[in-house]
């Protein structure tokens, strides 16, 4: 199945990353009867980069929409697809990051081996596992309680847990069900504040909610169910904006000038219309709490819970990561050294000689230096007066076991075999 394009108002073609047509998913009971219909004749497309909101109370078909997205449960009837493939296709997984309504973790693994876990499902490798969990746990702000069970977690802190383990493999699209679900305001706005970022950075987001203020801040584009079937899809200023009132905001104005805008409205209106209500603008309650919560931590005042997250991973962010030298890397450069390699306690270096590389290092670890007194040949000293044993060869690059080498530079055996996702 071919990836479909849509066009937007530009002109431009555009991705089309989801594509849902009139789909309906039927439950039955044992005798095969119709028992609930919870997903009726629904039609929506997801662009490349759009955060796309999915709304409605709860029983209204959010939940089961995107598990036949994901391949868990199948459709009754309609079509639909993910990167232009089936949802059954295992190569598009690959490129989904899923966190569910509810987190099943596993209870005693703590949060460092719950991510070490998940990240070895996508075969990431050794060092690029280790790098992005180290990004994601500062991100949602867990390091200092990596090392705790989960069991011992808040409901909040699981969430924050689960949210990380959706993003290990730098996924092309996330699917959030009730992301802030039992997160704290402080965790909230940066979830929030995530999947700004990540939109901006061309991530493809679904944001599942009932909590509609979370949706408002982050979405381009949603659609709202109630009964499993859509009764309202557009953009936010499409279905939030009233066309029959108008704002206007200043600067604090005396009574006397309200007074004076309000006889010129009527003046204008013919005594139709005036000024219907005057207030000073408040902030957001959330804002509020926010500003309180970083007061606090100016003023290094203490907490058990979980610490306000860092900046977004950079793995997230775009920027590359660098891969780390391989041992056989490794090998190469000592073998091309120019400089000398400084020699263990009680020994003298042995410096480079005139055909280059110092070899001394591979030597002893292939068990090939002998005992060496300051001229560099061995000491009849060490050798109980019997005559010198003349030194080993150094090994060539080609003969050294590239094996036994990685495993004493610390190679991970399994290196490069995933890749980065």
């Amino acid at each position: 199945m071919s990836t479909v394009r849509a066009e937007r108002g530009s002109g431009a073609a555009v991705e089309r990353i989801v594509v849902v047509e009139h789909l309906t998913k039927v439950f039955k009971d044992f005798w095969m009867r119709d028992r609930v219909r919870a997903v009726d004749d629904v039609t929506f497309e997801v662009r490349r980069g759009e955060i796309f909101g999915l709304l409605g109370p709860n029983g209204s078909g959010k939940s089961t929409t995107i598990k036949i997205l994901l391949g868990l449960l199948h459709k009754s009837t309609g079509r639909c697809s993910v990167f232009g493939k089936l949802p059954t296709d295992v190569g598009a997984k690959r490129r989904i990051g899923y966190l569910p309504e509810e987190s099943y973790l596993y209870q005693f693994l703590n949060a460092r081996e719950t991510l070490d876990y998940y990240a070895k499902l996508f075969e990431l490798d050794a060092s690029t596992r280790a790098r992005r969990i180290d990004e994601l746990l500062e991100m949602v702000g867990l390091t200092a309680v990596q090392f705790r069970p989960v069991r011992e977690y808040s409901k909040g802190m699981q969430r924050r847990i689960g949210i990380a383990q959706a993003l290990i493999n730098d996924p092309e699209l996330l699917i959030l069900d009730e992301p802030t679900t039992g997160l704290d305001p402080i965790g909230t706005r940066q979830i929030k504040d995530l999947i700004l970022d990540l939109g901006r950075r061309g991530k493809t987001v679904i944001l599942s909610s009932h909590l509609l203020g979370d949706v408002e801040d982050c979405v381009d584009r949603m659609v709202i169910l109630y009964g499993g079937k859509i009764r309202a899809a557009g953009t936010c200023d499409e279905l939030l904006e009233a066309h029959d009132r108008t704002t206007i905001e200043t600067d604090a104005l005396d009574d006397a000038t309200i007074s004076a805008i309000d006889a010129l409205i009527r003046e204008r209106s013919g005594g139709e219309k005036s000024v219907e209500r005057v207030s000073k603008p408040r902030q957001k309650l959330e804002d509020l709490f926010v500003g309180i919560v970083e007061q606090a931590r100016a003023e290094k005042l203490s907490t058990a819970g979980a610490q306000h997250g860092g900046r977004t991973a950079a793995f997230l962010r775009g920027e590359g990561e660098e891969a780390p030298a391989s041992g056989q890397e490794l090998i190469s450069r000592l073998l091309t050294a120019e400089e000398p390699i400084t020699a263990r306690a009680g020994e003298h270096p042995t410096p480079a000689g005139p055909t280059g590389p110092d070899t001394s290092v591979i030597g002893d670890l292939l068990g090939a230096k002998e005992p060496a007194g300051e001229s560099g040949r061995p000491d009849s000293s060490t050798t109980g007066g019997k005559p010198p044993v003349p030194p080993k060869p150094a090994p060539k690059a080609s003969d050294v076991d590239q094996s036994v080498i990685g495993s004493l530079l610390g190679d991970d055996p399994h290196a490069g075999r995933g890749g980065t996702q």
